[in-house]
Parts: structure tokens; C-alpha cells; sequence
């Protein structure tokens, strides 16, 4: 096989297994199957958890599951293969240690691990039952083929310094609001607010202004903080929701945008 037609196979079974382009229907057929085998082991592990149906249907959901880590493997092998034709993973050694260390590959990998990891490492029958929920993080290789994936991405990319700002804001309340209230309420109510990390429960419940109200102040001074706290913790939120949505709405007008672009281009060639 010379060089050349080995490099344009390389080329073409990586733009089948990325993100298709709108007219390569062969991609786009392939990011469809992706996307519902996602899906669909999703929602198997959801239902595994329902023993009866479990214990009936069990070599069903073996042979899916083995199916499934057959496909994933495959991809993760030729992801890994032909990464190369990707200018910063160019090199054939070191390039590929650097594709297999990036968020991407690091969630692909995680996809298949704990089907192999078993094989080959004697775990005990607890740590392989949280091991199996890492069945859910398949859920992330949507990323890669959904427009809506992309597009959360993008806005916390685009706005992290600020949602960064809003985050130390909430700790920095969440901490005074939590020491306040021990100071104020833990000499009437010594067995609920037995200490700052204990009544973090009850910052928490109220900055977030859920109000399980298994915790709650009975001073009147605590009364009186807590109201302030809760009325606080609505302002507080919106923050974040704010600068998330306004994100939302200017990424989606960029894409509105683009493709426009894109069409009038397409028209101007035609």
C-alpha cells in the first residue's frame, strides 16, 4: 500500500468517525448510530438497576453490553490510530500519547474501562458496582456529535472567568452564612448546629432556597438571618443563570449567524 492511498484512507475513516459535514451522508449515518447505541446504554444501565427485569433479560443485556464495548473499542483504537493527520498530534509516538491524555480520549477510554479492568485487576464486588456506573459517563461521547453538547460547552468555555467569580461569591457566602448561624443558634439548638461544617447542610438548603426544613433557626436572631440568607441566595443564583442564558443567546445568534454567511457563499459560488 503506498503512502499516499494510505494517508487518504487514514483521512477518510477519521472524517467518517468525526462530526459528519452536512453532505457526507456516510458520517453522518455513522454519527447517528453513535449517538443512539449512547442512548440506548443509557438507558440500559437504568433499567438494570430493576432486578426483575434484570434477572429475566440478562443475557440480552450481556450481549448488548459486549456488542457495545466491541464498537467503542474499535473507535477508540482508530481515534488513536489515525490522530496523526491532526497537526498538533502529528507525531507517531508522542503525538498519540498526547491525543490518549485529552479530555476526549481520556472520556472514550472511560467508556470501555470497566468492561477490561475486571479481566485483569481482582477488585472487590463493591468498588466493581461504582465501576459500572462509569457505564454513565458514555453519556459525554455525545459531545462530540451533538449540536446541544457543543453548544453547553462552548458557553461555559466562552464565560468560565465569570462563572468562576459567581462560584467564589457562593463559597465565601455559603461560609459566613454557615458560621453566622452556628454562633447564633448552636448554644439554643447544640445537638443541630453542632459545628460550622454541620450547618453547611443548612446554608446550603437555604442559599439555594430549597428549605428541606429538617434544619432551621428558633432564636429570633436566627429567625432574622436566615430570612436574609434565603432572600440573598435568590440574587445569588441568578447570577450564574444569568450570565448562562445571555451566553446561550449570543452563541446561538453567532451560529444563526455563520450559517447564513455560509448560505450566502454557497450562493454566490453557485
Amino acid at each position: 500500500m503506498n503512502k499516499p492511498f494510505a494517508i487518504n484512507t487514514k483521512r477518510r475513516i477519521l472524517s467518517t468517525i468525526n462530526k459528519a459535514e452536512e453532505q457526507d451522508k456516510l458520517s453522518r449515518g455513522f454519527d447517528i448510530f453513535i449517538m443512539v447505541l449512547i442512548v440506548l446504554n443509557v438507558f440500559a444501565v437504568i433499567v438494570e438497576t430493576v432486578k426483575p427485569i434484570y434477572t429475566k433479560y440478562y443475557l440480552l443485556f450481556y450481549y448488548f453490553e459486549l456488542f457495545t464495548i466491541i464498537v467503542f473499542s474499535i473507535e477508540y483504537v482508530i481515534r488513536i490510530w489515525a490522530c496523526t493527520l491532526i497537526e498538533k498530534y502529528s507525531h507517531p509516538v508522542w503525538g498519540r500519547i498526547k491525543y490518549m491524555l485529552s479530555i476526549e480520549a481520556i472520556i472514550d477510554l472511560l467508556a470501555i474501562l470497566p468492561f477490561y479492568l475486571p479481566l485483569v485487576v481482582a477488585l472487590d464486588a463493591r468498588f466493581l458496582r461504582i465501576l459500572r456506573l462509569f457505564r454513565l459517563l458514555r453519556v459525554f461521547k455525545l459531545g462530540r456529535y451533538s449540536v446541544a453538547f457543543q453548544l453547553i460547552i462552548n458557553v461555559l468555555r466562552k464565560r468560565k472567568e465569570e462563572l468562576f467569580i459567581t462560584l467564589t461569591l457562593l463559597v465565601v457566602m455559603l461560609i459566613l452564612a454557615a458560621s453566622l448561624m452556628y454562633y447564633i443558634e448552636h448554644e439554643a439548638q447544640p445537638e443541630v448546629f453542632t459545628s460550622i461544617p454541620a450547618t453547611m447542610w443548612w446554608a446550603i438548603a437555604t442559599l439555594t432556597t430549597v428549605g428541606y426544613g429538617d434544619v432551621y433557626p428558633v432564636t429570633s436572631l436566627g429567625k432574622l438571618l436566615g430570612s436574609f440568607i434565603a432572600i440573598l441566595g435568590i440574587g445569588i443564583f441568578a447570577l450564574p443563570t444569568g450570565i448562562i442564558a445571555t451566553s446561550f443567546e449570543r452563541e446561538l445568534a453567532e451560529r444563526e449567524k455563520n450559517k447564513k454567511a455560509a448560505r450566502q457563499h454557497d450562493q454566490k459560488q453557485l
